[in-house]
């Protein structure tokens, strides 16, 4: 039975749920007797970035994906929040949906948020799939051109930005006209808590021995927003790491611009260790 806040679009479930004061959106698809796997997209992206991977696996798992503060359908949020708030955020998705245990796919920013929410729940993450992300921080110069993004967005928006975003967050050669479409529906000042979070985020390096679930990790060999290394770095430090897969020739969102290499590997990785 649907709540209030659920209604039907298309044949899919599109509900909200209410957490620490800010209505987040999620949806559903797939069969709900099947293994969950949550899917958490990356800076400036939403949900929608999965699609093409939802549909090689959803016939195998319950796909739930949603919108972090900031962005999509959740959209702007009128405090600052961490990471480590998000990841209580994709756990408290978890107790609404009345599921104990899911897998967590995590592209970048979407990364951050599932490692933590495996420090903090360990019992309930069964694998983590990790997408273009890493453990540590970033460095000063990097931090710096983010506080630049944020300023440069408040004055003009995020049109004179476009170009550079795109392909820094997506990669050179793909058509990222809809995202660009989507940033210039967030408002000036859309940005600065996400943007707060992604420079404030604390290092999980020294953790990742506690993150003893099956992992398995994607890197495009042409990301400019992460290096591989730090993928490789990631991939080292997880003590139950499966394997560490390069896509090449892509940049920092390869489940989105070359899903034909990503989704045969995520899907073999989840058939064995979410049964």
């Amino acid at each position: 039975m649907l709540n209030f806040a659920q209604v039907a679009w298309r044949g899919l479930l599109m509900p909200f749920f209410d957490r620490d004061g800010v209505r987040l959106w999620y949806e559903e698809r797939g069969n709900a007797s099947n293994p969950a796997v949550v899917f958490s997209h990356g800076f400036l992206m939403d949900r929608s970035m999965f699609d093409t991977n939802i549909e090689s696996i959803v016939d195998d798992f319950r796909c739930i994906v949603w919108d972090q503060r900031g962005f999509g359908k959740t959209g702007e949020v009128g405090k600052p929040f961490s990471f480590w708030d998000s990841a209580r955020d994709l756990l408290a998705l978890l107790d609404h949906l009345e599921i104990g245990a899911a897998a967590l796919v995590g592209m970048s920013q979407g990364g951050f948020v599932s490692m933590r929410a495996a420090l903090l729940e360990p019992d309930r993450v069964r694998a983590l799939a990790l997408i273009s992300t890493r453990s540590g921080v970033d460095a000063p110069p990097v931090i710096e051109s983010f506080s630049q993004l944020k300023a440069a967005w408040r004055h003009s928006g995020p049109e004179p930005l476009a170009a550079d975003l795109s392909g820094l967050l997506i990669g050179e050669r793909f058509d990222a006209s809809s995202w660009v479409g989507a940033w210039r529906g967030m408002s000036r000042s859309g940005i600065d808590y996400p943007v707060d979070a992604l420079t404030g985020r604390d290092d999980l390096t020294p953790q990742l021995g506690s993150i003893t679930c099956p992992a398995i990790v994607f890197h495009g060999s042409q990301d400019r927003a992460i290096d591989m290394a730090h993928g490789r770095e990631l991939a080292q430090g997880l003590p139950n790491a499966k394997g560490f897969v390069t896509i090449d020739r892509a940049g920092h969102a390869p489940n989105l611009t070359h899903p034909q290499f990503v989704n045969g590997p995520l899907r073999d990785f989840l058939l064995r260790y979410t049964g």
